[in-house]
């Protein structure tokens, strides 16, 4: 496999999906050149090269850093696609693309009017005679009706238009976006090539750069976060251990309540900038002023914001929970390793004590039971459950057996 090329950088541990999307993006030159001269080898190179693909990778993988490289070497004009340093890889990688269009959201769903909003996009040409790409984050989040708009367009898309959908897995995409779409599967990079990512990139040294690679279970993003900033690395102790530690009905029913406040400040804090923005927009857009006696249209419009920004900081507050169940999730699995004297670093290390106290006080079977407790507390919240019920309900079971 030719060495990787420099918009290529940031996917640590990916190397078969580069070679395939780098294989494509040779296709799509090849596409291009051939067009309107009949040479034979362009059905081979269309086969490669396809017209929507499924990017699908755990939290933490790189499914957009992925899509967006990718997009970059369509519109590279460089010796090789993806060379990182001409206008169309600049501009791409810097987002300013103007036949690039990225789609992300902090709302629950992308809507039917979203969704043909960017059927409408992609018909037409690319302005700078190479391709049209809409690469959507969180495809998962298209709702059916959303998806069922794109299913035409992603069928039957112009000649050079592309859609790049980013997606956890593939079963949380409707049957018939799947059917339509080349599946790329990302992995999760070691923590040993995350951490050196960080030393790299200068942000870390060894020791923190490990600790936080373990600590974010591979997520670049996280693992980048948690290695600038020690308070963000105590923060996430003070927020897995309190659960860890519950001896009592009433301990556990403060730790809950305790993890709940903590989330939802965390959830509040990331929308709140967001939120006021968008206000201050609206009222702009509507020529009023905050104090402003508002028109019925415009009551009705500024309603419907606040909706939609509830319904964010819902999905926010839910995101943060999550998060701090899978972390909590880490320190049952140190202590399953410990209890099985498997021979696995701990993600935790830095709570190595509280993982072997864990251990010691009870069974490979009750730690299961416990990792079964958090999985489902994780689904009813996924499902929309009460949270503060569902915390309580999962910290009371997190108790020392009788």
């Amino acid at each position: 496999m030719n060495q990787a090329q420099p918009v290529w950088k940031s996917l640590i541990g990916q190397e078969v999906a580069v070679a395939k999307l780098s294989d494509a993006a040779r296709s799509a030159r090849r596409i291009l050149a051939a067009q309107g001269t009949g040479a034979e080898r362009i059905d081979a190179d269309r086969s490669a090269m396809s017209h929507a693909w499924l990017i699908t990778g755990p939290p933490g993988s790189g499914r957009s850093n992925a899509a967006k490289a990718f997009a970059a070497a369509l519109q590279c004009v460089g010796e090789e696609p993806g060379c990182g340093v001409c206008p169309g890889c600049r501009t791409t990688m810097l987002e300013t693309n103007g036949d690039v269009h990225f789609v992300r959201t902090q709302k629950t769903i992308i809507s039917v009017d979203s969704a043909r909003g960017l059927v409408n996009r992609a018909q037409a040409s690319p302005s700078q005679g190479r391709w049209r790409v809409i690469l959507i984050e969180d495809a998962d989040r298209l709702n059916e009706q959303a998806a069922n708009a794109l299913l035409k367009a992603i069928e039957e898309p112009p000649e050079r238009t592309v859609w790049l959908l980013c997606a956890p897995s593939s079963e949380d995409m409707i049957q018939t976006i799947r059917s339509r779409c080349r599946h790329l599967v990302l992995r999760i990079p070691s923590v040993h090539a995350v951490a050196k990512l960080l030393m790299q990139e200068g942000i870390a040294d060894e020791a923190t750069a490990l600790e936080a690679a373990r600590a974010a279970q591979s997520h670049i993003g996280r693992a980048r976060g948690l290695a600038k900033d020690p308070e963000a690395r105590r923060h996430r102790r003070d927020i897995i251990t309190a659960p860890a530690k519950v001896r009592s009905v009433g301990e556990a029913v403060f730790a809950a309540e305790n993890l709940w406040k903590t989330a939802k400040a965390d959830a509040d804090a990331r929308t709140k900038e967001t939120d006021a923005r968008e206000r201050a927009e609206l009222l702009r857009v509507l020529g009023l002023e905050e104090s402003a006696q508002s028109t019925r249209i415009a009551r009705a419009q500024l309603r419907q914001l606040e909706e939609e920004q509830k319904r964010r900081s819902r999905r926010a507050l839910t995101d943060e929970l999550d998060r701090a169940l899978v972390d909590l999730l880490s320190i049952y699995r140190d202590v399953l390793m410990v209890q099985l004297n498997a021979d696995q670093e701990l993600i935790n290390s830095d709570l190595a004590a509280l993982v072997h106290e864990l251990a010691q006080e009870s069974t490979p079977r009750q730690t299961m039971a416990r990792v079964s407790a958090i999985e489902q507390a994780r689904r009813r919240l996924l499902g929309n459950g009460q949270a503060q019920l569902v915390l309580e309900a999962m910290t009371v079971s997190l108790r020392p057996w009788a």
